[in-house]
């Protein structure tokens, strides 16, 4: 769980030690929230607008809610997608027009290494919503600090983060032998992360991933019932018998 505060640790003194962190020009400033008034624009609706929420549906959306289904949690997408939906609508003025599930964020959150209890995986989606506003407030601060490491040592942090889940996720996926193949497929698809018409490569992997499945197995997936219906059944009437004279 704290291995990769570890490495962040032990990496930052490296760099250090080594003098390739140079920190010399760095100053604090907190970021201000700036309004804009907002204004109708058939072009920037269509230009800007519709790419982002297309964005934003297949490459945040989508995978967080797999995310989710795969660690346990079987919420709806509608209270998500409302809650984000009107948060996007009242902050977009002051430049966030994308409030949405995360799906890197909700994988760390919501995996093993949060909490072993699901039930109290909880306290690391709000240590998650903290800590971004306080990159929120410092962000001029803390882009310098991470500009200053090199490139190879943030994408390193990154990617051990996403160790467990990736494994997990895998591990899920490729257990049931008759969806082995489109697992694979769908993973290796959204890891190329083929970029069409501007949506990202997690849409795309889940497409690639269906006609897999669709090619292999004669049909789509469908989906499976959460429950099985109990068989009734009815009693036999009770018939009493006189008693013969």
């Amino acid at each position: 769980r704290y291995a990769v505060v570890g490495i962040l640790v032990l990496g930052l003194a490296f760099l250090l030690v080594q003098g390739r962190v140079d920190l010399s020009g760095l100053e604090l400033r907190l970021a201000a929230p700036v309004f804009t008034l907002p204004a109708f624009s058939l072009n920037a609706l269509l230009s800007i607008a519709l790419p982002l929420f297309l964005i934003t549906l297949t490459g945040q959306y989508m995978p967080g809610m797999l995310v989710l289904r795969n660690d346990g949690f079987k919420t709806s997408a509608n209270p998500i997608v409302t809650v984000t939906g009107l948060g996007s609508l009242l902050m977009a003025p002051f430049g966030s027009h994308a409030f949405n599930i995360a799906a890197i964020t909700a994988a760390i959150c919501t995996g093993r290494e949060a909490h072993e209890d699901p039930s109290k995986r909880w306290i690391a989606g709000m240590a998650a919503g903290v800590f971004y506003i306080l990159v929120g407030v410092f962000g001029v601060t803390l882009a310098a600090i991470f500009m200053a490491f090199p490139a190879t040592f943030i994408t390193t942090l990154a990617g051990l983060a996403l160790l467990g889940t990736i494994g997990g996720s895998l591990a899920s996926a490729l257990a049931d032998a008759k969806t082995r193949e489109a697992s694979l497929i769908t993973f290796v698809a959204a890891a190329a992360n083929i970029t069409l018409f501007g949506i990202g490569g997690a849409f795309w992997g889940l497409v690639i991933g269906l006609v897999a499945y669709a090619v292999l197995n004669g049909r789509l997936p469908q989906r499976a019932q959460a429950s099985q219906t109990a068989l009734q059944t009815t009693p036999e009437p009770i018939v009493a018998k006189g008693a013969a004279n």
